[in-house]
């Protein structure tokens, strides 16, 4: 046992994972929370039922300015690790569907639960509503000024978060402590997020969800695609489609690039499959209003704004022919979304950016610049895909902690 004192900021899954690993190692570990609780974040995710990591682990799952450090640190760390931590503190893993993985309880809580249980067992000391606002470090000491008092330590690791979700405690102070120490940072934007839009026909169409395609474009160039639900809201679009792609939108309207979206409604369907079905589906002499007729295959909330988009010029089914039937289904595989911001960090589960990983050793997440200083989580510039994978990330970067 070498006793060496270690006090961890931000208890959720990195700071949870650190704080057991680094208890196991024989440290003396103190756990400061700002909330009035633990594992905020873990608790609500995968709509409370924890999508704990992912079966399929890879790098190109993983986004960063420096692709090297993501390698080096997800070497040898693949899923089988993370279910192996979990067995060891009692928690029984199940997958779902692509290679998402839950706890066999689908409860959040159940996860929660048995960090918090053993981290106790080995006797660290969690502190919550404990905010801090001061961190200075002399010769070999780590001097925190807390909202319950000043604390020191030997050995101090930075899982203090980013400032996505900030109703969970998501914040910007890790980022503020951590640069006044000489690190730098990686520019933040909000990721896994809604899109809002001023466009006025999504408010009509709000409540609707399709399984669909959405296509991203900036400035008129195709950068990227994503399949999956599309959610219309009040303010714009929302489902997993819109959440794979929202990184990169994130990116591109910081960067002023002006950004749509070309959705296809039926994706299932070619070109040529959609033209036929709706050809067949055309009955001469009925007086039928188009709008009507198109409920036969296609959301009544969807239809004004695929007629406007279409310029289809005929009212009534018996007016159809090739022509026309050509502008309604190049619209349904094509309709046209301006998005002008995001949801913001508010409706952000994760963010890109963070502290520059050029500055973290891969091996031991310590810090290159100052000695015994760690970061875990997503404090730094690393954030993954939606499915567990910024779960994932958190494990391991917590496990890694003062690794040799």
């Amino acid at each position: 046992m070498n006793n060496e004192k270690m006090i961890i900021i931000g208890a959720g899954a990195s700071g949870l994972c650190a704080a057991i690993v680094s208890a196991r190692a024989g440290k003396s570990v103190t756990l400061l929370e700002q909330n009035n609780k633990i594992g905020k974040k873990i608790l609500v995710s995968g709509n409370g039922k924890c999508n704990i990591d992912n079966k399929y682990i890879s790098p190109h799952r993983f986004h960063g300015q420096n692709p090297a450090f993501i390698e080096e640190l997800l070497k040898g760390y693949d899923f089988q690790v993370v279910k192996k931590f979990f067995t060891s503190i009692g928690l029984e893993l199940i997958e779902g569907k692509e290679g998402k993985m839950f706890p066999m309880s689908l409860q959040a809580s159940s996860v929660v639960e048995l960090l918090a249980y053993e981290a106790k067992r080995l006797g660290v000391k969690i502190l919550c509503d404990c905010e801090v606002t001061g961190i200075a470090k002399i010769s070999k000491t780590f001097t925190i000024e807390t909202s319950q008092g000043t604390k020191t330590c030997t050995q101090l690791v930075m899982a203090s978060g980013s400032p996505a979700a900030p109703h969970l405690g998501g914040s910007n102070a890790g980022y503020a402590f951590a640069t006044k120490m000489g690190h730098t940072l990686v520019p933040r934007h909000p990721s896994l997020v809604q899109l809002c839009s001023d466009e006025l026909w999504v408010k009509s169409c709000a409540g609707v969800k399709v399984a669909g395609l959405a296509k991203l474009y900036a400035n008129g160039e195709y950068i990227t695609e994503k399949k999956g639900d599309l959610l219309f809201t009040n303010y714009g679009i929302s489902g997993l489609a819109i959440l794979d792609l929202s990184r990169e939108v994130s990116t591109r309207l910081a960067n002023f690039d002006y950004c749509e979206l070309s959705l296809d409604l039926m994706p299932e369907l070619s070109k040529k499959k959609l033209t036929n079905l709706l050809l067949g589906r055309v009955q001469e002499n009925s007086e039928k209003p188009l709008n009507l007729w198109l409920q036969g295959v296609l959301n009544k909330k969807l239809i004004p704004i695929i007629l406007e988009q279409s310029k289809c010029k005929v009212r009534t089914e018996d007016a159809l022919n090739r022509k026309e039937i050509n502008k309604l289904v190049h619209a349904i595989k094509n309709l046209k979304l301006t998005i002008s911001d995001t949801k913001g960090f508010k409706g952000a589960e994760v963010a890109t950016g963070g502290i520059n990983t050029t500055e973290v050793n891969a091996q031991t997440m310590e810090s290159k610049l100052v000695p015994n200083l760690y970061f875990a989580g997503e404090i730094l510039d690393v954030d993954g895909d939606r499915g567990g994978f910024n779960f994932h990330f958190a494990w391991v970067s917590g496990l890694k902690i003062n690794k040799t």
